[in-house]
């Protein structure tokens, strides 16, 4: 639970290759990241 834990993501999407359930994380965690910097901006 710490401020930075959005950037431990480096999006390199193995997380999405593997998932058993077709969802892709790393996706979302870029679309977050992306969300944060237009509302900082």
């Amino acid at each position: 639970e710490d401020p930075f834990r959005l950037y431990r993501c480096h999006t390199i999407m193995n997380c999405a290759q593997t998932c058993p359930k077709g969802l892709n994380p790393a996706k979302a965690i870029a679309e977050i990241k992306k969300m944060m910097v237009e509302r900082r901006v």
